[in-house]
């Protein structure tokens, strides 16, 4: 019978974050865990950090803006992420119709009527070839020219269907604030993997298994904000293509070498970021956080803080104090001295990647 213990540290290890696994770069990490939470830009920097080795922000600003292997967009659930720009495109063809028709109520309540977001889609498309990258502000200050009020939430959601229809991608930063840039220019016309339908659906489901097993096709449809219906159909296309195995009443891909990291007298210890995907890329949290502290980990309002993990499972929540100076750590128990000095080494590290550069 599998346990709890061997789930956990299983996922852990692919995801970069226990028996010693890290990356030697941002586009490693990127390739490895195939997508990193990315609504707060910070948090996403952290998450590619923690799965590195020696890695600084300014190598990470390297891969997104002069080498643009990775790149931040609305994909899974229709939330931001980090993805391999290789992949960007067809993981778009296959997501944004369903975040798109998700999204039409919003657009209704908000006025954005079709014939509204066609052509705030071609401006946007216009005045980024001309004046690009903008700023979300700059985005909105011509979409008032269509009509469209600054404030409230109609020139975001303008912005991202923009993204959701091809037309534009995040770029590079601004004085900290990111901007936008048309995604034809900013990123090769086709990657690695072109496919599409079926074949799009089954290429996401074994990437996801690859950086998430021991996994179930709930967790797949949790992660994706794909239907259920849509996940069964992707196991069942792996399985006849002999591409998974079970475990347990799990699944992982099959033939991979995977050697089950044992016990340590020594845990590695790492300090996820808030939203990391270690913690929200499964259906449910059992495995990754004792019960009794989850609700430090969620205490609602859709929160999700920042986690100290040993051998991937959570052991305290974290938090920074006056900009980069410091970083408490808040333990769910006493913890043995060695956990503790990794603690500390894992603090100190967190405080020199958020350390200004001169």
């Amino acid at each position: 019978m599998v346990d709890h213990e061997d789930i956990n540290r299983l996922r852990a290890h692919a995801q970069a974050l226990a028996g010693g696994a890290r990356e030697a770069s941002a586009e490693a990490v990127v390739q490895r865990v195939f997508a990193i939470q990315s609504q707060d830009a910070t948090a996403a920097d952290l998450g590619v950090r923690v799965r590195a080795r020696d890695l600084t922000a300014g190598a990470i600003r390297t891969a997104y803006e002069d080498e643009r292997s990775i790149v931040r967009g609305w994909y899974m659930r229709g939330t931001l992420h980090t993805i391999p720009s290789d992949d960007a495109r067809w993981v778009a063809r296959l997501l944004s119709p369903r975040i798109l028709a998700a999204s039409s109520r919003r657009y209704r309540q908000l006025g954005l009527n079709d014939d509204l977001r066609r052509r705030a889609d071609h401006l946007i498309r216009r005045v980024l070839a001309v004046h690009g990258p903008l700023t979300r502000a700059d985005l909105t200050g011509h979409l008032t020219t269509l009509g469209v009020r600054p404030d409230g939430q109609a020139p975001f959601h303008l912005i991202r269907h923009a993204a959701l229809t091809g037309v534009l991608c995040h770029g590079p930063q601004r004085a900290g604030e990111a901007t936008y840039v048309l995604l034809d220019d900013w990123l090769p016309p086709a990657g690695r993997f072109q496919g599409e339908g079926d074949t799009a659906l089954v290429e996401l489901a074994r990437r996801y298994l690859a950086a998430h097993a021991p996994a179930a096709e709930e967790d797949f449809a949790a992660w994706s904000g794909l239907p259920i219906s849509w996940a069964r159909r992707a196991w069942k296309l792996l399985a006849e293509s002999g591409v998974i195995t079970e475990y347990g009443v799990l699944t992982m891909i099959a033939g991979r070498p995977w050697e089950l990291p044992g016990p340590s007298d020594s845990p590695d210890v790492r300090m996820l970021p808030a939203y990391d995907n270690y913690l929200v890329g499964y259906r449910t949290r059992e495995v990754s956080v004792p019960a009794a502290h989850q609700a430090r980990v969620w205490p609602g309002g859709g929160v999700i803080r920042p986690t100290v993990i040993a051998d991937g499972l959570a052991i305290a929540t974290w938090s920074r104090g006056s900009g980069a100076r410091s970083v408490q750590v808040s333990a769910f128990e006493p913890v043995p001295p060695e956990i503790q000095r990794k603690v500390d080494i894992e603090k100190d590290a967190v405080v020199r990647f958020l350390k200004p550069t001169t």
